[in-house]
């Protein structure tokens, strides 16, 4: 196994090779693992090998699976560059299409990877991403009136609609603010709203626990872990209705328009005032996702090719 450096010990026992790190430069890290002997070593009689981050750096001769979160270059080419979709197009694109199997993690994703690259349906497999039951639970504590949107600033992540809607919710609810956190610039910020940056995990569980509600009005996402990261400490989530978004959370959110910021309003009004009905089903939710039953799934995956 190929570890980062911030995951040292997620081999489990298994042999492995941390990789340099490069200041979170992940196509660097994988170029010096491309040529690090020590991984060539241990690949060299693999059967299968899995990239998870798409991308087949180091290269094998080994039968190859690899996982492709989402295709939302193809799907929203609007938000990338031209060099960006270039880049995906041979990275992500070429590379699944070449794979032995391709993991995707939701139903949408495999919906959209056999329309828009023209896989074969019999080599892609859906395995869920899983949640850390142990760390995200609900806390004793007292709820704080603030919503949480944990997610970087980009475009698709749908900053400035939220910004509107939360300005017609402080309207009624004056005395709430919107916490930020991911990291990232903002050119401004409007009353009420606070950026944290970059927390810690433990940071971000913490908030999870304590938030009145999470938003989240992305307008794509290939699987979308907050809603049930927050579902897990029992918050009640008002959510997109865009992409994997309805597929992951089931019936408990409350879904809205993304690209409405009057329809955003009304469903983080509509948890804010009933939050019990909205957290007792979240619960329910979360339990259904572990991190055993995405292993489980992917240990058959190689099952199919060792």
């Amino acid at each position: 196994m190929l570890a980062p450096p911030v995951a040292r010990d997620a081999a489990g026992g298994l042999p492995s090779v941390v990789a340099a790190g490069y200041g979170g430069n992940r196509l660097l890290a994988m170029g010096r693992a491309a040529v690090d002997p020590r991984y060539g070593r241990l690949a060299a009689n693999a059967d299968v090998v899995h990239y998870p981050l798409t991308v087949p750096l180091p290269r094998v001769r080994a039968r190859r699976v690899v996982t492709l979160h989402d295709v939302q270059h193809l799907d929203l080419p609007e938000l990338f560059s031209r060099t960006e979709r270039a880049y995906r197009a041979v990275a992500y694109d070429r590379t699944a299409q070449h794979a032995d199997r391709v993991v995707v993690v939701s139903e949408f994703v495999r919906g959209r990877v056999v329309e828009r690259l023209r896989l074969d349906p019999a080599r892609v497999r859906v395995t869920p991403l899983g949640l850390d039951h142990d760390t995200l639970r609900p806390a004793d504590v007292q709820r704080e009136p603030f919503v949480l949107y944990p997610a970087k600033p980009w475009p698709h992540k749908n900053h400035a609609r939220l910004f509107e809607a939360f300005a017609r919710v402080r309207r009624e609810r004056p005395d709430l603010r919107l916490v930020l956190t991911g990291g990232g610039r903002y050119d401004r910020l409007p009353d009420g709203v606070e950026a944290r940056g970059q927390l810690p995990r433990a940071e971000v569980v913490s908030l999870l626990q304590r938030a009145e509600a999470l938003v989240f009005p992305s307008l794509y996402e290939g699987f979308g872990l907050p809603p049930l990261e927050a579902m897990a400490c029992g918050t009640p989530v008002a959510c997109s209705n865009a992409a994997s978004l309805p597929e992951v959370v089931g019936d408990a959110a409350r879904l809205f328009d993304p690209r409405d910021p009057d329809d955003i309003a009304a469903g983080l009004l509509d948890v804010l005032a009933d939050p019990e009905p909205w957290r007792e089903r979240g619960l329910l939710r979360a339990g259904r996702y572990s991190w055993d039953e995405t292993a489980r799934l992917t240990d058959a995956v190689y099952g199919e090719l060792g």
